[in-house]
């Protein structure tokens, strides 16, 4: 079983926690996308839910699912968010944001009763930090904002170059709400919440791509079949 075909384990598995009229946050990135398939597959057999996107690619292909949508404000709390994984631990700490869309996925995440990730086991990790960490900052004072999260890492025993996300042409990455993305290539994140609560510190950052106490299960698909862990089991 290739890793696509892993994905897609993982994500039929995590439709049995959608209900009929759920309201449900849908993620973002290659495995997401598999669930927002199924998802559409199942309302076109007549499943009733109405879902909030974390992107606009995820907004996009959903649509032309004809998958009901919805945000946010018109719909503020939600039953169910299910979304991939950059890396994930043991106790459900994850790395997500390499697709850039980290920002909206974890207020959709906050804003559900429950968060499911879908990954492959090759996300499965000891220690975060070997896929780079994505932060969202804000154009504005780009350079200060590097510099002092430099400083805030080094506090919390991270060390690594902090790049900024780039497109193939040699721009900037650009994200749906207008931002930058800086991608930390530390390695090894020993103290996740330690990093978090420094990097939140800095007033150019937006938002950082670590999940902590958010996932409440996580479904991971490798050669021997499904593996659930669940928060607190």
């Amino acid at each position: 079983m290739n890793s696509d075909e892993m994905k897609e384990k993982a994500a039929q598995k995590a439709m049995d926690y959608v209900l009929d009229g759920m309201k449900l946050g849908l993620g973002t990135g290659s495995t997401a996308a598999k669930f927002v398939d199924l998802v559409g597959a199942a309302v076109a057999d007549g499943l009733s839910v109405i879902c909030v996107p974390t992107s606009v690619a995820t907004r996009d292909q959903a649509a032309a699912l004809n998958i009901p949508l919805t945000t946010l404000d018109e719909t503020p709390h939600l039953d169910l968010t299910v979304d991939g994984a950059d890396e994930l631990d043991e106790q459900l700490r994850l790395v997500k944001g390499g697709g850039g869309a980290l920002l909206r996925e974890k207020i959709v995440a906050t804003s559900s009763d429950k968060m499911v990730v879908i990954a492959d086991d090759s996300k499965l990790v000891e220690t975060l930090g070997a896929f780079p960490l994505p932060i969202e900052v804000v154009q504005f004072g780009l350079k200060s904002s590097l510099m002092m999260m430099n400083a805030m890492a080094s506090r919390v025993g991270c060390s690594g170059d902090i790049k900024h996300r780039m497109l193939e042409d040699g721009t900037p990455f650009i994200t749906d709400n207008g931002n930058f993305i800086l991608d930390c290539h530390f390695g090894r994140i020993e103290k996740p919440e330690a990093l978090s609560g420094a990097f939140a510190q800095v007033p150019g950052v937006v938002e950082n791509g670590l999940f902590l106490a958010i996932a409440d299960v996580a479904i991971i698909a490798g050669e021997e079949g499904i593996t659930t862990l669940e928060l607190g089991a």
